[in-house]
This record gives structure tokens, C-alpha cells and sequence, in this order.
């Protein structure tokens, strides 16, 4: 990931409601197409332009070729708010993110956690994120359905997660459960992408508890009922893993040995 700043010079009267609303917009457009990492997007007053810092997932990610149809639209509209195109500076790598894959993809893995701060699309080669701009949407002009598909999965995991918790086995049973409302939409999500992309896209299905760790291990694939145990763990995390059913999921975090 790099860190990226966008500056917005004012050519036209305008006010910081007019200002801040246009910005908004096109930083949303940046984020639903997969062209910015995360939701956050400080932005400041600097004498006669804006600011905004962002974290991109590659050098490249904001050239106006990969924008989306909306985000161009959302260029547009800068000028009626009285500023100009951003101009992009590149400040160098981002030392706290999770770095895209610089491999080619012969399948895709939709996986994501509470801490994550990337892509929800791995390359299943190494795990490593994949930037959503070069991957052809499930439905629309961008990524919006599976950003927010993401950003339910991650408030939920990170409900469950805490020492503290409430709604703890709504929230686990959201994650963990095959049939669940979420974990519907995500396969749904997988399924849609792996379509228009022309590769396959595995569901990571999560597993933190169990109510039988002595026959963990022996679990079959919840979708077919098939034997999907491997002999060696996948990426050093998913111990099962179903190509009919394309589930990949792990031994239940409370019943692994340290």
C-alpha cells in the first residue's frame, strides 16, 4: 500500500460545505471502486487548496483509467464546487498496511477480518489483497455491494472478538454459521465476481468455536457433506477446503493447540 495526497486548488468561489460535499463524493467514489484503502480521508484547508490524505493499494490506483464511471462523474462535479481536478502526490509506501499481491491470480479468495485494512479479494496464491479496480465488480459500475458486505462482516467480528462482548453469539453465529444472512451474501458476492472474471473465487468461512472440539478435525464441508480435510493447512490457516463447494475454512480457533 502507498500514501497518497490529494490536492484540490480552489479556481472558483465557493464555500467549505460546497467544498467539503464535492471532495466527499469523489473520495466515496475512490473507496467503492477499490481505487482508495479504507473509509477515512483527512482533509485540511492549505491557503488556497484541500487536502487529503489517502492510503491507495498501488502506485498506479489513481489514474484516471482506472477510475469508475461514477468517480469520473464525481471528477465533474469538482468544478461546480469551485475547484479544480485533484492533483495526486505520491508520498511512498505505507509501513502499517497490508501490501497487494504481485502475483498473476489463477483464483481469488474472499476473506477479511476486523483488522484488515485492504482488498477483501486475495490472491489465493499467497493471501496477499488485490485491488478492486482491476477486478470486474458483482453487479454495477464498482465495488460498492462488496465493500459493504465488508464493512458488515468486519463490525461483527469485531463484536465477537472483544473480552467484553455483547451480542456475542449473534454476531458468531452471523460468521460462522453456513446459512447465515451474511454469509449468503458473500458467497452470493464470490459467485457473481467469479462470473464475470473468469476465475474461481473461494468463500472463507470463518470457525472461532465449537461445541465439539474432539471431532473438530473430522467436520465435513457444511455444503456438500464431503470429506474436505487437508493434509497440510492451506496458507498456514485454513485447514479444509472444498472445491466443489469452493469453502475454504479453518480448525475452531478454541479447539487449536498452541
Amino acid at each position: 500500500m502507498y500514501l497518497a495526497e490529494l490536492t484540490y486548488k480552489v479556481i472558483a468561489d465557493t464555500s467549505f460545505s460546497r467544498a467539503e460535499a464535492a471532495i466527499r463524493q469523489f473520495s466515496e467514489a475512490l473507496i467503492f471502486n477499490g481505487n482508495v484503502i479504507g473509509r477515512e480521508f483527512p482533509t485540511s484547508w492549505q491557503h488556497e487548496s484541500f487536502n487529503s490524505r489517502l492510503v491507495i493499494p498501488a502506485e498506479n490506483a489513481l489514474q484516471r483509467s482506472h477510475l469508475s464511471v461514477r468517480a469520473l462523474q464525481a471528477e465533474q462535479q469538482l468544478a461546480s464546487a469551485g475547484l479544480a481536478y485533484p492533483q495526486v502526490q505520491l508520498l511512498g509506501m505505507d509501513i502499517m498496511s497490508q501490501h497487494s499481491s504481485n502475483q498473476s491470480a489463477e483464483a481469488l479468495l474472499l476473506f477479511t477480518t476486523f483488522s484488515d485494512n485492504c482488498s477483501p479479494l486475495r490472491n489465493l496464491a499467497d493471501l496477499a489483497p488485490l485491488p478492486l479496480y482491476q477486478l470486474q465488480p458483482a453487479s454495477g459500475s464498482d465495488h460498492e455491494a462488496l465493500i459493504r458486505w465488508q464493512i458488515q462482516f468486519q463490525a461483527l467480528d469485531e463484536i465477537q472478538q472483544q473480552e467484553q462482548r455483547v451480542l456475542r453469539k449473534t454476531a458468531e453465529n452471523s460468521l460462522q454459521q453456513l446459512g447465515s444472512t451474511l454469509n449468503q451474501q458473500g458467497r452470493q458476492l464470490a459467485k457473481d465476481i467469479a462470473s464475470h472474471n473468469n476465475l474461481p473465487v473461494y468463500y472463507a468461512l470463518y470457525s472461532g468455536s465449537s461445541k465439539n472440539c474432539a471431532g473438530e478435525a473430522e467436520k465435513l464441508c457444511p455444503g456438500c457433506g464431503a470429506d474436505w480435510r487437508l493434509a497440510t493447512p492451506l496458507l498456514d490457516i485454513f485447514d479444509f477446503k472444498c472445491d466443489r463447494c469452493l469453502l475454504l475454512s479453518n480448525i475452531a480457533w478454541e479447539c487449536q493447540t498452541p
